[in-house]
């Protein structure tokens, strides 16, 4: 992609019908920050399938997304505090649609019996862009000057000191 500096995103969110779009629109808007313009409607879209499926089949609304970009991968993970939120009966369909348009998914528990459902999106080789160093920028202090050349003789000679060597060169 773009950019190899690492990024990551989270936000705490009550998910209804109206936020689902907001949420959309907040996701798109980080992505485009990080200059992966490519990736926001597969992210964007599967986030929202989640974000639909927790408003349809949560009792408890409150939902934590997290984006980490690597320069490689970007993983989006949704987390959900509703311990009776089956993912292998309620979120059955919602997970196939994740498979079929993310690189990777998964879910896992959390310590508190609530879950986290992931799903990664990678670069594609032809839109890596190689990193290049950057030329450093000039600085604005006084420039040393280059030593002038100190002739072989003056330096060779037994009774030459620092001080001699130094005004022979000037």
């Amino acid at each position: 992609m773009k950019t190899a500096v690492p990024c990551y995103y989270h936000l705490d969110v009550e998910v209804s019908p109206e936020r689902v779009g907001q949420v959309r629109r907040i996701l798109a808007a980080h992505l485009r920050f990080w200059d992966l313009e490519n990736l926001v409607e597969p992210v964007c879209g599967g986030a929202e399938l989640l974000l639909n499926a927790i408003d349809e089949h949560a009792t408890d609304k409150n939902t934590s997304i997290e984006m980490w970009w690597n320069g490689q991968h970007l993983i989006t993970a949704i987390g959900d505090n509703d311990r009776d939120l089956r993912p292998d009966q309620d979120l059955r369909g919602c997970l196939e649609q994740i498979a079929a348009i993310s690189d990777g998914w998964g879910c896992c528990a959390t310590e508190t019996g609530s879950k986290v459902i992931w799903f990664s999106q990678r670069a594609r080789a032809g839109e890596r862009v190689p990193l290049v160093p950057t030329a450093p920028a000039p600085s604005l202090r006084e420039v040393l000057q280059v030593p002038r050349e100190v002739p072989a003789a003056a330096l060779a000679g037994p009774a030459s000191t620092p001080d001699r060597v130094l005004e022979e060169a000037r």
